[in-house]
C-alpha cells in the first residue's frame, strides 16, 4: 500500500513519525510520500516537501508566504497524480492541509485527519472542511469526539501521543557534561515555537526575560526540528537586550550565555522552570512535570483578526486540559519581560506556587493518561489499526464504518 501522509509542523512531524513506525509494524510493506521533516524521514518517508518551509503562523503571516505555500502546494498534489496513493493522511496543519484533503476527494483517495484542528477552538464553522472532505478523523483530546460527532463528522478519540512520553534516560549530570552546563545552577528552558515568525515574535522578550535574570541560572534553548539552527544561533548572537547604555556601549543588561541542544524533552525534564511558547511544547512541558510560564505574541492585525473568533477560555493546552488556569498566560501586550520574570520568580522558588503548578501539571497529565489508551495502546497504534481497518474495507468496496472503531 502506498500512502501520502502530510505534516506541516514540528509536532505534526513528530506524531507523523511514530504513526509510519505503527502502520509499518502492522504491515511492513507499506510505502509513504509527502509532507514532513528529518524525523519522518527517518521513519522511512520520502519527503517531497520539507516542513520547514510550510513553518508560517498566523493570518497575515500565510498571507505573506501564500505564493511559496502554493507552489509546495501544487508540487505535492502532481506527486500525487503521478504516484497515485491508496490512502492520504493528514496531520493538523488545517491551512495547508484541508486543501490537500480536498484535492485527495476529487480523486476519489481515502482521507484520513490525524490529529484533527481544534475548529472546537476557533473558527468552528470550518468543521465543514474536515466533514465534507475526510473519511475518518482521529482526534487526540477526549472532548473533541463529541464535538466532532455532533457536526456529522466520523470521529474517533485515540489518546494523546504525548501522554505516555517516558522520562528521559540520561541523567542530569550527564546531559550537563555534554553541553557545557554548569549542574550547580538551576537551569531554565527556552522554548520560543516551532516556526520561524514564533521565534521573531517570541524570542525577543524571551532573551530580554533571560537577561534580568541574570547568570546565575543556565539558559536551554531547543531547536526544534522544523527550523534551521543557524537562524536561531545568529538570532541570539545579534540580540541587543534594551535598557539603560553608558556613552560607547551597545548593549544594554548583558545576554547570559544560551545553551543551544537538540531536543528538547531532556532540557524539559532537567530544568528548574520554563518559558514555553504557546502549542505542543507546553503539553510536552506538563508530561515532563516542568512548571513554566506560556507566552505568545503574533503580528498586531493577526490579533485583532483572530482575537473575536476565540471561543475558549484559555490559550494553554495545558489549562484547557485542565479546565482552570494551571500556568499563567502572557499573551500579545501581557507578554512583556518585566511580567515574565514577575511570574517564573513565583514558581523557581519552593513554595506554595509551585506546589500548586506542580498538582495542577500533575492533574493534567493524568487526564491525558487516565483515557488516553484504550488497551493500553499507544496512540499511533490505535490509529494504525484503524487506517489500516478503513483501508482494507474501502479496497473490498464496503463504506468507511461511521462509528467508534
Amino acid at each position: 500500500m502506498l500512502i501520502l501522509i502530510s505534516a506541516g509542523e514540528a509536532s505534526g512531524e513528530m506524531y507523523g513519525a511514530q504513526l509510519i513506525e505503527a502502520l509499518k509494524r502492522l504491515d511492513p510493506t507499506t510505502q509513504f510520500f509527502g509532507v514532513g521533516g528529518e524525523r519522518m524521514r527517518a521513519a522511512g518517508c520520502d519527503t517531497v516537501v520539507d516542513a520547514k518551509d510550510l513553518a508560517v503562523v498566523g493570518i497575515t503571516e500565510i498571507l505573506s508566504h501564500l505564493p511559496k505555500i502554493l507552489g509546495l502546494y501544487k508540487n505535492l498534489i502532481r506527486e500525487a497524480d503521478r504516484r497515485k496513493p491508496d490512502l492520504a493522511i493528514v496531520i493538523d496543519s488545517p491551512a495547508f492541509n484541508w486543501r490537500v484533503a480536498r484535492q485527495m476527494k476529487k480523486r476519489g483517495i481515502p482521507t484520513v485527519y490525524y490529529v484533527a484542528p481544534q475548529f472546537w477552538a476557533w473558527r468552528q464553522g470550518r468543521v465543514r472542511l474536515i466533514r465534507d472532505y475526510i473519511d475518518k478523523a482521529l482526534v487526540i483530546f477526549p472532548f473533541e469526539e463529541k464535538f466532532y460527532r455532533d457536526r456529522g463528522v466520523d470521529a474517533t478519540f485515540v489518546g494523546h501521543p504525548l501522554a505516555e512520553l517516558p522520562m528521559p534516560s540520561i541523567s542530569r549530570e550527564n546531559y550537563a557534561a555534554r553541553f557545557k552546563l554548569d549542574p550547580a545552577k538551576p537551569w531554565i528552558t527556552l522554548m520560543p515555537g516551532s516556526r520561524v515568525k514564533e521565534v521573531r515574535m517570541n524570542l525577543p522578550t524571551i532573551l530580554e526575560s533571560a537577561a534580568r535574570l541574570g547568570d546565575q541560572y543556565e539558559y536551554l534553548l531547543p531547536v526544534a526540528p522544523t527550523i534551521d539552527s543557524t537562524l536561531i544561533e545568529s538570532f541570539v548572537s545579534s540580540f541587543l537586550p534594551p535598557g539603560p547604555r553608558k556613552s560607547g556601549e551597545t548593549r544594554g543588561t548583558p545576554l547570559p550565555k544560551i545553551t543551544f541542544v537538540s531536543e528538547a524533552l531532556p532540557a524539559l525534564y532537567h530544568s528548574r522552570a520554563g518559558i514555553v511558547a504557546s502549542g505542543t511544547a507546553t503539553v510536552e512541558a506538563a508530561m515532563m512535570n516542568l512548571p513554566f510560564v506560556m507566552v505568545y505574541r503574533v503580528s498586531p492585525l493577526t490579533y485583532l483578526l483572530g482575537k473575536p473568533r476565540v471561543k475558549v477560555p484559555h490559550f494553554a493546552m495545558v489549562n484547557l486540559i485542565a479546565e482552570e488556569e494551571v500556568v499563567p498566560e502572557l499573551v500579545q501586550q501581557d507578554f512583556t519581560a518585566e511580567n515574565v520574570v514577575a511570574r517564573l520568580k513565583e514558581i523557581l522558588a519552593d513554595g506554595p506556587a509551585r506546589t500548586r503548578m506542580l498538582d495542577g501539571l500533575a492533574r493534567v497529565k493524568q487526564r491525558l493518561r487516565g483515557t488516553a489508551q484504550e488497551g493500553k495502546m499507544h496512540p499511533a497504534d490505535r490509529s494504525a489499526e484503524i487506517i489500516l481497518s478503513l483501508a482494507s474495507r474501502i479496497t473490498a468496496g464496503s463504506p468507511p464504518l461511521r462509528s467508534s472503531e
